[in-house]
């Protein structure tokens, strides 16, 4: 499994993590196969969120791995905050009770990593920047970044806050790829030209800031899966086909797809079951030609100028 840094935080990460949404769904021994293979596949980073289960996929974690130093050192552990039930809040008290209840789930000492989940429109940076300087000055966090945020949100909270912001979580997949459809249709008159997120591709490499790809299977907003799915024959097949060609799953050459791209790019996968995990963790040894990677590209619908 291939490493990338986070941001210029120094920390080194698997560029595949395992995003623990589903976990709740799980019995804690059937947590504890998931999270070892996770491991056995060489990926260090879990991915949660104290909305996950409603808190109840950290504390399921927790106990399937029987949290303890010696294997709290072999992980990097992300949580989100600031959804709530109906609203967002990025209020001061909001964000350290979330972090205080995620340590208590988790059982840890520390999160390696807080994400501000959505924004809200409600923020106030000045609050943000107190508890981030609180939690980390008390060591309850040790880095900080955003999720689903714009260019110009982060350089809000950027003049206020006194820690890097080292990643953004955002939505990509071979099939939902407005942030790369932009770039590619300059000044052009068509909807795939439209800028709807303020480059924030282009923004994140210049910031130096890791951009998280979540859903990476999912065609749309939650709409369901690409993969082995009847609606999208052709591209199942350009899957298989080099799906066969390197020797892995169709799963792994969608995520190859998205670690091809040179912004270094992180892709969150959220699937459960261990034998899948384990096919798609071979997608870090595998390297697409550009020629293969815009073939997949338009062959999942889009068009080229």
């Amino acid at each position: 499994m291939k490493r990338l840094e986070l941001g210029n935080s120094g920390l080194e990460v698997s560029d595949i993590s395992l995003g623990c949404m589903r976990m709740d769904q799980l019995s804690t021994s059937e947590a504890n196969r998931v999270i070892e293979n996770a491991l056995e596949q060489d990926i260090n980073m879990f991915d949660h969120a104290d909305l996950y289960g409603k808190g109840k996929s950290e504390e399921i974690f927790a106990d399937a791995i029987e949290m303890n130093p010696s294997i709290r050192e072999k992980m990097v552990i992300q949580t989100k905050c600031g959804i709530r039930d109906g609203f967002f809040d990025f209020s001061k008290d909001h964000i350290i009770s979330s972090v205080e209840g995620s340590l208590k789930r988790l059982k840890t000492d520390y999160i390696d990593i807080l994400l501000l989940h959505r924004p809200d429109a409600l923020m106030e940076p000045e609050e943000v920047a107190e508890a981030f300087n609180e939690l980390e000055k008390s060591g309850k966090v040790r880095h900080f970044g955003v999720s689903n945020h714009n260019p110009m949100q982060i350089e809000l909270l950027k003049k206020y806050v006194d820690q890097d912001l080292i990643a953004n979580q955002l939505q990509l997949s071979l099939m939902f790829t407005p942030m790369i459809d932009a770039g590619l249709n300059v000044n052009m008159e068509h909807d795939p030209a439209i800028v709807r997120d303020g480059s924030v591709l282009d923004y994140s490499r210049l910031n130096d800031m890791t951009i998280q790809a979540w859903s990476p299977f999912q065609h749309g907003f939650f709409e369901g899966v690409f993969v082995d799915n009847d609606q999208f024959p052709i591209l199942n097949e350009k899957l298989q086909e080099y799906a066969d060609k390197k020797g892995v799953t169709k799963s792994a050459i969608a995520v190859a797809w998205i670690l091809r791209h040179p912004a270094r790019i992180q892709t969150i996968v959220g699937t459960m079951n261990p034998e899948r995990l384990a096919g798609i963790a071979k997608a870090s040894d595998i390297h697409l030609t550009r020629e293969e990677w815009y073939d997949l590209y338009r062959v999942a619908g889009n068009d080229l100028p």
